[in-house]
């Protein structure tokens, strides 16, 4: 793979009373603009748990640029005070499926939720759970760009789960899949949870999902082992393979795989284990960069064996992670991440759309 183009098409960096623009999804809807939905945060501070609405940009020239930001969801419709993590998806009936993180603010839970849209996300539906709760308390991470339609039309949702100590604290993650055989109505536990086979602090975090070819699904894990987690499943999710190490190196940080529907190819981003010696980590007490430099991308003909990862992007002093990717044609993709740097405060702060064209 070879990029023979690569400009930045929309930045949302912080601002008054915006102290964070983080993770998104895209979606073309039925007019053939280009909408991207992403967490816009309100306030003056940006940790995950703070004040945070879902906002969108919208192209109408085939992802060249993005207007100006309107509010899709408020927190306040829930009643709570943030909302976060948008996954986008057409359903099989037409409407536009708009899934995201609803954070409770007293005991510390998290729901997952799903509201349709008839009119190309100007209302929304109420919300359909997606992920069940219990008396003692789930938290439940579920990254941008995640939700999969499978070739035989269900619904997967790859989620961490983690149960809430006494302290409020969310603990060691375990792995879930939930499935939807009737466009998102209704979800059931697929399968069993996934722990980690060996030692960790942090268990299985952040899943993804790829269907292959050939039908056999492919989890990918965020750990504090150096690398993802992998496993696959030949069943439809049922049972799985044991966890373990992939070849993809990497800090504390997600991965997205994705296959381009025009191609078939399948493209990975994600972020090399950066840590070497001589090199200047982020300064004592400051969360910049978090490890998370350089962004690299691979393409696959099979999902399986990658090429040489190309160079997305490799300032030392900012961190790019949560990416989401939406396919033009063959060539072409859009390419969302965070983005921030000292500037910013944090990595997560900022969000840069890219526009890419491969050869």
């Amino acid at each position: 793979m070879r990029i023979v183009q690569s400009r930045i098409v929309c930045e949302l960096p912080p601002g008054a009373d915006n102290p964070r623009n983080s993770e998104g999804d895209f979606l073309r809807l039925s007019d053939g603009r280009i909408v991207f939905a992403y967490s816009r945060y309100t306030g003056d501070d940006r940790e995950d748990d703070c004040p945070c609405d879902i906002a969108a940009v919208y192209s109408a020239d085939h992802g060249k640029h993005f207007g100006a930001p309107r509010i899709l969801v408020r927190a306040s419709d829930h009643g709570v005070r943030n909302v976060m993590s948008v996954s986008l998806l057409r359903m099989q009936n037409g409407d536009v499926g708009l899934f995201y993180l609803v954070k409770d603010d007293i005991n510390g839970t998290s729901r997952y939720v799903l509201r349709r849209s008839t009119d190309e996300l100007q209302t929304l539906q109420p919300p359909v759970q997606c992920l069940p709760q219990t008396e003692t308390g789930l938290y439940y991470v579920v990254n941008n760009c995640r939700v999969l339609r499978t070739a035989d039309g269900r619904i997967l949702i790859p989620a961490a789960v983690h149960q809430v100590g006494p302290d409020g604290a969310a603990y060691y993650a375990l792995s879930v899949f939930y499935v939807s055989a009737d466009d998102g109505y209704t979800f059931s536990l697929c399968g069993k949870p996934l722990c980690c086979p060996v030692s960790s602090e942090t268990g299985l975090q952040e899943p993804g999902l790829l269907e292959l070819s050939d039908g056999v699904l492919f989890a990918h894990f965020r750990t504090d082992l150096f690398c993802q987690y992998a496993c696959v499943s030949a069943d439809g999710g049922t049972s799985w393979s044991a966890p373990q190490p992939s070849a993809f190196s990497s800090p504390e940080s997600p991965m997205k795989l994705a296959r381009n529907p025009y191609s078939g190819k399948v493209y990975g981003i994600w972020n090399p284990v950066p840590e070497y010696v001589g090199r200047n980590a982020d300064p004592p007490g400051t969360w910049i960069t978090a490890g998370r430099t350089p962004l690299v991308m691979a393409d696959s003909d099979d999902g399986i064996r990658f090429g040489e990862p190309v160079m997305l992007e490799d300032d030392p002093c900012r961190g790019f992670c949560y990416p989401a990717i939406f396919f033009l044609d063959a060539q072409q993709m859009l390419l969302s991440y965070c983005s921030g740097g000292k500037a910013d405060s944090a990595c997560l702060c900022r969000t840069t759309i890219r526009h890419i064209t491969v050869q």
